[in-house]
């Protein structure tokens, strides 16, 4: 049956159970399928990596994972983030390895194909200011419903841009729709490799991206 209403693919379930997984040990893994309701359960175990599936079960499994994960670790305040990061490293590399290695995060951020676009639907990202090593990015015709999903996005866009040859990548959300900003918004920032006037090399930051504004942006655990 055709889905209707917001989607996501499969690899944002499974790189959140394959993350918890590794971190948590396999048996907590194990306790969030458990805690879910049947027919999610059936869902999830028959996933592929690019199945889609209602973006209002992603949130479930999301929240499901949060509950059981602070429930056996409380100290990992920071999961969904390092998780968002373990996604692109893993099952984004995998799938998506071309749109994600580039030569620079300006060649990332303003490529014609959106890596939002290959994980959820509809909606996407985009660059709404630049300046050298800094971006700001702007979620755009998609209800977040989660902070877990916003969380997850400082994690992966970190993992991204370091992937794309950002030296000290950091990356925060300083705007939040759930928490009554009128966009969510993430805050990039990273350092270049360049070749200085003696010819030796110097840390810098990216140079502004060429018709930024608007412009389609990857990323998406």
């Amino acid at each position: 049956m055709p889905i209707t209403g917001p989607r996501a693919k499969g690899s944002t379930v499974q790189s959140t159970l394959a993350f918890i997984a590794d971190t948590f040990g396999e048996p907590v893994s194990t306790e969030v399928l458990h805690a879910l309701e049947p027919h999610d359960r059936t869902v999830v175990a028959a996933l592929g990596s690019t199945d889609e599936l209602p973006y209002a079960l992603v949130v479930r499994v999301w929240e499901t994972a949060n509950h059981v994960v602070l429930l056996h670790a409380p100290e990992a305040l920071h999961w969904a983030e390092q998780a968002g990061a373990a996604s692109i490293g893993s099952y984004g590399v995998q799938l998506y390895g071309g749109i994600l290695r580039k030569p620079s995060p300006l060649e990332f951020l303003t490529q014609s194909i959106s890596l939002f676009r290959l994980y959820y639907q509809p909606g996407d990202m985009q660059v709404v200011e630049n300046a050298p090593g800094r971006v700001v990015l702007r979620l755009v015709g998609f209800d977040p419903v989660t902070t877990l999903f916003c969380r997850r996005q400082v994690g992966g866009l970190r993992q991204a841009i370091t992937l794309a040859g950002g030296g000290h990548a950091h990356v925060r959300h300083v705007r939040c729709a759930i928490e009554g900003d009128a966009f969510c918004e993430w805050e990039l920032h990273w350092q270049v490799e360049s070749i200085g006037v003696s010819g030796g090399a110097t840390a810098t930051g990216s140079e502004p991206l060429p018709g930024a504004r608007g412009a389609g942006a990857g990323r998406a655990p």
